[in-house]
């Protein structure tokens, strides 16, 4: 049985949409565990009107995405755990493909697929995902940090099912900050080894409900990036991928005119990669936008 986690905060008008595309997976061997952190719209009536029994609807105070993840994986019966945020949805056969790569995988504890965008207009924008290592339809992701610093991000929540016992072992998603804390999740996890991944297009990430947030104050995802790659520094990419994280802060912090942060961001991204001849590009653009 997989565990499917949906943490929920105020999506009244997505968790319904998104709970059907559970419903209508070929692969009916799951059960769905809804956090709902604290919602103050009508999310939590939407959820009841689905009587089917594999759903359990847990509440807590709010308290974040992380520990409403957290609490799901803590409930999660299943070995398997897929997540999926509530106003986003599967592909029908999402699942299926999972639990595939679970058989032909299993010495694997990561399993994801690739995903697509779609706006409130219904347009579809691929992603591109470069330097996989394999040519087939699915094979191991060896080289996560390599991929991840040149790509979208090669494994997205929406599209990820973990090992229950190992995202454990590694603390589940931190607590307490609002923004990354996906990224820092996959990065612990992906020094621990290879990830099985599908080059299929399963997930949907529907943009448009969720609005941007400014960088934070602390910069706790890139502290903790750094703590992990002097923890395991010989780990291919991951150099590259702090000084990749730096940039994407520097670039967030000039679109939102945090002229100091953003230096800070700039000086450790070059500590990490000073050959980047694109970051200079990237510089000037973020620095227009945010003189608009």
């Amino acid at each position: 049985m997989i565990s499917v986690v949906i943490p929920l905060y105020n999506k009244e008008k997505q968790i319904a949409y998104t709970l059907q595309s559970v419903f209508n997976q070929t692969f009916q061997d799951f059960e769905i565990v809804i956090v709902d952190d604290g919602s103050t719209d009508g999310s939590v009536a939407e959820v009841e009107k689905f009587a089917d029994r594999r759903i359990r609807l847990i509440h807590q105070q709010n308290a974040g995405v992380s520990a409403a993840r957290n609490r799901g994986i803590e409930e999660a019966k299943g070995e398997l755990v897929a997540f999926l945020d509530a106003d986003d949805e599967w592909k029908p056969e999402y699942l299926a493909m999972q639990h595939s790569l679970y058989l032909k995988y299993p010495d694997c504890s990561i399993y994801a697929c690739n995903y697509e965008f779609r706006n409130p207009e219904g347009v579809v924008t691929s992603t591109t995902i470069r330097k996989l290592t394999f040519t087939s339809k699915d094979g191991l992701l060896s080289n996560y940090f390599e991929v991840a610093s040149c790509s979208y991000p090669p494994l997205w929540t929406s599209a990820v099912m973990v090992k229950k016992q190992v995202i454990q072992d590694v603390g589940g998603f931190p607590v307490g900050i609002k923004s990354g804390e996906d990224l820092l999740t996959w990065a612990r996890l992906a020094v621990r080894g290879p990830i099985a991944y599908s080059k299929s297009v399963q997930a949907v990430y529907r943009q448009g409900y969720s609005n941007p947030r400014p960088p934070e104050e602390k910069d706790f995802v890139g502290e903790q990036l750094e703590i992990l790659f002097k923890e395991v520094p010989a780990t291919p990419g991951l150099k590259h991928y702090v000084a990749f994280w730096y940039k994407m802060r520097m670039c967030r912090c000039l679109a939102h005119r945090m002229w100091e942060r953003a230096v800070k961001a700039f000086v450790k991204s070059l500590r990490y990669n000073p050959l980047q001849g694109k970051i200079y590009m990237s510089i000037v653009k973020y620095t227009l936008i945010g003189l608009k």
